[in-house]
């Protein structure tokens, strides 16, 4: 069963507190979304190791319950 967007919100903010989330269903489907994860603890990490938080986050629901993500981070401004 694919995962709702607030789901998907929840595990990044539970993982990554400090974090503000954006999420879109890219197709309409609830399989494809678009996620804009922005974090001060991402301060002096290289986009990779972002990346990899959030996807450590998701865990295994990766390929299962949530077929593609679509990801961008940033550091607040």
């Amino acid at each position: 069963m694919p995962m709702q967007a607030n789901e998907i919100e929840a595990l990044i903010r539970a993982a990554i507190p400090d974090a503000e989330v954006e999420i879109r269903d890219l197709a309409g489907d609830g399989d494809h979304y678009a996620a804009h994860v922005v974090s001060a603890s991402f301060a002096g990490l290289p986009r990779v190791r972002q990346h990899k938080r959030v996807y450590d986050a998701l865990g295994d629901r990766m390929g299962g319950e949530l077929h593609a993500l679509q990801l961008t981070t940033a550091v607040p401004n």
